[in-house]
């Protein structure tokens, strides 16, 4: 199972339902504060009912919708690649299909429903029959569905088993289903029996934060070592040697306590017959506590907490990484990869490993990978198709908008880094101005632009004052960085004639 799209209505920045698509690999973009983080964690929510990594509470609901009187947040995730068949009844095999479970794409469609920041109400939307007769079928017990096929002398091979009854019925009915996409309550009858099935089949989901501690004493480094200890020591051959030190211990502590309690009791008898050795079977002994203080050291036995923020992130990272592929090993579920600014506190050599490692990673079957990222360079080893920018539009309501490729005719990243961290680069400004002159517009855009005096040496020696636009101006000061007769152009006019160009592109298409 994969998620093919999330949903979100009246959460924090959130209010009304946005739809969110994902790819093998997708990454959001934009500003600071701009709600990236926001859809990692409604994801951890999701998947665990605001039990995981990210808590659930009252806080999270939208501040004008509370003021306006809803309190529910509404958290929704489609998928796609689902499983052939599922096994409800004994082991009679049904599919979603067939139960009228998937929405109009074909989807799974699972809403969560958190009143208050509490406990999810979970319903599967589904493209469903709503005729009168044969509605709500997963909602009734074997003995309303044999009453139905009674009254309607419907043919069913077997009415024991509800699924086959489901079928018969809907069969009996297919010409009025009158289908349409209904929530059917999955806390219900066979509803709730189909959910508990297909919860064993969604993906195993795994947020790494920004803000995640970074010292190795913390349960993000313990844990994967904690659990490593316990499958080592769960070794057969390990525990036969442990229980062989055990017995010798055991036998030892035995001497002892009978030497001790046998000079009891020359003293006092009545005493000593009230004592009764307590000594621990193997099978009892905490032998993982014996390891609790398992940690990393880096050189000369330097705790990682001792290292720089960067070296402590990466180790992080890749336990993360490590934990991840270890909860998945031998189980049949997809994996979701969640991660917040893998940059941070990285080297752009380690940036670039990173992205690497988390495009192969996103190629691997059954495997997906999110990330949230101010990293331009992050985005140059991305494709168009793996980015989502995350903004507000003119009415300050939220939008995560699949990227397309904007002012220019063909997909730049650049513009992409423009628009989603104000990125002002030389090489974005240069591909605005070859845009310009390509479509032959470069003189209907110089029209009515204030000029400035540009110093050009020419090709004898002599200087020429020539009067020119301020785009010009740092074209010029681009592509001749060996004339400094001129003062150089600053970071906020690099700006300001890429915006000019900008806008006339734009007015242009």
């Amino acid at each position: 199972m994969k998620i093919s799209c999330l949903k979100l209505k009246n959460f924090r920045r959130y209010s009304q339902e946005i739809k969110i698509d994902f790819d093998d690999l997708t990454a959001f973009v934009g500003r600071n504060d701009a709600g990236k983080s926001t859809i990692l964690e409604a994801l951890d929510i999701f998947f665990n009912d605001g039990k995981g990594v990210v808590k659930i509470d009252k806080n999270d609901v939208n501040v004008n919708e509370r003021e306006n009187g809803d309190t529910e947040t509404v958290i929704t995730a489609c998928f796609d690649d689902l499983p052939n068949s599922i096994i409800i009844d004994s082991t009679i095999e049904t599919d979603l299909e067939s139960e009228y479970m998937l929405n109009r794409k074909s989807e799974l469609e699972i809403v969560k429903k958190f009143n208050n920041g509490g406990s999810p109400k979970v319903y599967l939307r589904a493209l469903h029959p709503t005729n009168e007769v044969c509605s709500d079928l997963l909602l009734k017990k074997n003995t309303e569905l044999r009453k139905i096929i009674s009254s309607n002398s419907i043919e069913c091979e077997n009415l024991a088993v509800n699924s086959v009854m489901r079928k018969a019925i809907w069969k009996y009915y297919e010409n009025d289903l009158n289908l349409a996409e209904i929530e059917i309550d999955a806390s219900k009858e066979d509803a709730k029996k189909i959910w508990e099935r297909l919860i064993k089949y969604l993906p195993i989901f795994s947020l790494f934060q920004s803000d995640r501690k970074n010292t190795d004493s913390d349960d993000e480094i313990q844990d994967p070592l904690k659990e490593a200890v316990k499958q080592i020591l769960s070794d057969e051959s390990i525990q036969e040697d442990l229980e062989h030190i055990s017995n010798i211990v055991l036998e030892k502590l035995s001497e002892v306590s009978t030497r001790t309690l046998a000079k009891i009791r020359e003293m006092n008898p009545e005493i000593a017959e009230s004592l009764n050795p307590v000594i621990p079977s193997s099978q009892n002994l905490k032998w993982q506590d014996v390891f609790k203080n398992v940690s990393i050291a880096g050189d000369a036995g330097i705790p990682i907490n001792k290292r720089g923020s960067g070296v402590k992130r990466l180790v992080l990272l890749n336990f993360f990484r490590a934990e991840a592929e270890r909860r998945i090993e031998g189980a049949n579920n997809s994996i979701i990869y969640a991660i917040e600014e893998p940059e941070t506190s990285q080297h752009i050599e380690h940036q670039s490993i990173l992205i690497n490692a988390f495009k192969e990673l996103s190629e691997q079957e059954n495997t997906q990978v999110i990330i949230t990222t101010h990293s331009s360079n992050i985005v140059k080893k991305l494709a168009f198709e793996n980015l989502r920018l995350v903004a507000t539009d003119v009415n300050g309501n939220m939008k995560v908008e699949n990227i397309d490729p904007g002012r220019l005719k063909y997909p730049s990243l650049n513009e992409v880094n423009y628009v989603a961290f104000g990125d002002v680069t030389e090489e974005y400004h240069n591909e605005l101005y070859s845009q310009i002159e390509s479509m032959d517009l470069k003189a209907d855009y110089e029209l009515e632009k204030d000029k400035r005096i540009y110093k050009k040496i020419l090709r004898n020696g002599n200087v020429s004052n020539m009067e020119i636009t301020l785009t010009e101006y740092i074209r010029h000061q681009i592509h001749h960085p060996e004339n400094t007769l001129n003062d150089r152009f600053s970071q906020v006019e690099l700006k300001e004639s890429i915006e000019l160009m900008r806008n006339f592109l734009e007015t242009i298409n």
